[in-house]
């Protein structure tokens, strides 16, 4: 009832702002991003490829907006802004002299009617994995509510490879739909479209792949295409590797669900050389039941775990931390006390720790874990700014806690 109730809100409130702005929505030529994982990625590149290709182009991201040349801070923890922030970034995108807009859409966005009003030229679908299944109650339901863009869309662009691509083929509009892919018989595909990209990882192939697609139909040349992803480097907090004077790599990454983990760890793992530290933790009020999933697969591909804090909100941060220990625990990795890392350091077997701190994680990980030709990746907060304990969120950078940590190694 609560939900129903603040989504008539967010629709009613979605049309006045659309009024008071001028349907700007409806003017402008915007590609939509939604997925579990990759549609940060995503978004960027297909707003570097456009830019790249001499197109006026803005974009509004969970990193930030931009709109042009002109950054702006989209929040905390927010992917979506509300329906305000978005009609008045789009009118000024509009008055800018804007041909296209990149715009990155959550399934809340999607189902609160906050994309409400906004014509949208393109959709484009990465994945859907397990996430946010506390709020939308069942996977049918999330990916339902996914298809809305692809729906919204004059043209749908899908991961054929991906488990929801039978869901929705099966449920299809009359709008055009497009597929890329690398498994199966998809219309963009590495062998139909060679490129070459620095992102590291299989599932940067695919982010590229959606980008090829998405630019392909608003006529950028195949060639202006693949000279732009030669020259994309990638964006804060998505496996950013941090310079550092040290003799180990560090790696910033937002990932936070299973799938993500899947996709990046593995990455990490085959550029490692010694041993690769996980430092990570889970979001509370979200979806529970996929962190001892994602301890399970973090003890699958790290040699070191650092179980520690990531807005713990309201729940108890050690109780959060006893649940990915399961999964930890159900992969055979063996709990060592933060004092006896040197024992730990001798196992042949996976290890944890809990430092729920999440700046001394960060400490007890670069000072005490690493060495020389090892890999620390921290998962989880990347570019947020904020860190919430309880109902305060605090401010936070996990850039310059890295850089104070190394500062006293």
């Amino acid at each position: 009832m609560w939900q129903s109730t603040k989504n008539v809100y967010h629709a009613v409130s979605a049309f006045l702002a659309a009024f008071c702005y001028g349907f700007p929505g409806k003017k402008l030529k915007i590609i939509g991003i939604t997925g579990t994982d990759g549609k940060t990625t995503t978004t960027h590149l297909i707003h570097h490829i456009l830019n790249s290709a001499h197109k006026k182009v803005s974009l509004i991201s969970s990193v930030y907006a931009q709109i042009a040349g002109v950054k702006y801070d989209t929040g905390f923890h927010v992917t979506s802004p509300n329906e305000w922030q978005v009609q008045k970034f789009l009118r000024q995108s509009l008055d800018s002299g804007d041909e296209y807009i990149v715009l990155e859409v959550t399934s809340h966005a999607l189902d609160q009617h906050r994309m409400d009003w906004i014509d949208f030229e393109i959709g484009v679908l990465t994945n859907i994995t397990h996430e946010h299944l506390d709020y939308h109650k069942s996977y049918a339901n999330y990916v339902s509510t996914k298809e809305k863009l692809l729906n919204q869309a004059r043209i749908g662009i899908v991961n054929c490879d991906d488990d929801s691509f039978s869901f929705l083929e099966a449920n299809s509009k009359e709008n055009q739909r497009i597929t890329y892919g690398i498994k199966n018989n998809a219309d963009i595909t590495p062998e139909k479209f060679h490129f070459t990209s620095p992102l590291p990882g299989e599932y940067n192939l695919y982010n590229s792949l959606a980008a090829i697609c998405a630019c392909l139909q608003v006529g950028v040349s195949a060639e202006e295409i693949r000279q732009s992803l030669k020259t994309f480097k990638g964006i804060k907090g998505r496996f950013e590797k941090i310079a550092a004077d040290v003799d180990f790599d560090i790696i910033i990454d937002f990932a936070h669900t299973p799938h993500a983990f899947e996709e990046v760890l593995p990455t990490a793992k085959k550029n490692t050389q010694g041993k690769l530290i996980h430092v990570f933790g889970s979001a509370a009020l979200r979806d529970q039941s996929k962190r001892q999933l994602m301890g399970a697969i973090s003890a699958r591909f790290a040699d070191l775990i650092v179980l520690t804090e990531e807005d713990y909100r309201t729940e108890d941060v050690n109780e959060i931390i006893d649940q990915i220990a399961k999964g930890c625990f159900a992969e055979g990795a063996k709990e060592y006390a933060t004092n006896e890392y040197k024992l730990a350091l001798k196992s042949t077997s996976p290890v944890f720790f809990r430092v729920p701190d999440r700046k001394s994680a960060i400490e007890f990980a670069t000072q005490k874990l690493a060495h020389k030709d090892d890999t620390i990746i921290l998962t989880g907060k990347a570019h947020e700014k904020s860190l919430c304990r309880g109902v305060i969120e605090y401010p936070w950078s996990e850039h310059l806690a890295v850089k104070n940590a190394l500062k006293r190694s």
